[in-house]
């Protein structure tokens, strides 16, 4: 069997003087898509930083790709390398004019800088294979502050691309997005992971997609409340530790609704 990715043994931060997240385990395995749902304040974003290592955390081991993370957020530049992280939302500063291929780019290059040992035709190559299996090599001299949100998208998967990749960790990357934009962004993520083979963690709260996609969900509220496949965790008895018994009923309202 093979290794986990990503093992998280009772993972414990402090937002603060605030307990955000509680003696947390689980593993997710390779290839394999894992989901952490939980109501607003639950601690979901807070996991995800801890485990990039953006915020410390006052207990708890986690190891990616076997490789523990220090206490300082560190990890060996080839371990931290096979991570590829999309946030809710990606700031940028309009007045920085840094292009479409110069962004990608940066995925390619070790802290911003190009690896003095590789070409700049391996790198060009890279940037323009990673662009054009998102659809993308068109905007590649566009300024990135000119996108619409489903071109960031798409050019923020790209920078993932540039390199291999083990995991991809996913803060609600569709956040912003207009129904068939989200579409068509998980319609590409999800054919890239088959073609690439990534681990995926991301924070969802369009349940009906986790039932649909994702292999196994996490069910948060400061603690891990449940886990398993999306038959054991999104069942209303599961969902309603998390949640409450009043957003049980108003889902599957909608979702009778939806199906007529």
């Amino acid at each position: 069997m093979s290794k986990p990715v990503l093992v998280i043994d009772g993972l414990t931060v402090y937002r603060e003087t605030h307990l955000a997240v509680e003696q947390v385990s689980f593993a997710v395995q390779p290839g394999t898509d894992t989901a952490i749902i939980g109501p607003n304040g639950a601690g979901k974003s807070t996991l995800i930083q801890a485990v990039l290592g953006i915020v410390p955390r006052q207990s708890g081991d986690v190891f990616v790709l076997g490789c523990p993370l220090s206490f300082q957020g560190n990890l060996p530049d080839a371990v931290r390398q096979r991570i590829a992280y999309l946030p809710q939302h990606f700031w940028l500063d309009r007045r920085i004019p840094i292009t479409v291929s110069e962004l990608v780019g940066l995925g390619w290059d070790r802290m911003g800088l190009q690896l003095p040992w590789v070409g700049r035709r391996t790198r060009h190559q890279a940037v323009r294979n990673a662009l054009a299996q998102v659809e993308a090599w068109h905007l590649r001299d566009q300024r990135v502050s000119s996108l619409s949100g489903g071109e960031t998208k798409r050019v923020l998967l790209a920078y993932c691309l540039v390199r291999p990749r083990s995991l991809l960790i996913l803060d609600e990357a569709p956040a912003g997005l207009d129904l068939r934009s989200e579409s068509d962004f998980y319609q590409l993520l999800y054919q890239l992971k088959q073609e690439q083979g990534w681990a995926i963690l991301q924070i969802s709260h369009d349940l009906g997609m986790v039932r649909r996609n994702c292999d196994h969900v996490l069910c948060l509220n400061r603690k891990l409340l449940c886990q398993g496949t999306p038959d054991h965790a999104l069942a209303p008895e599961q969902l309603s530790l998390a949640y409450g018994s009043e957003f049980v009923r108003y889902h599957h309202t909608c979702q009778l609704n939806h199906k007529l």
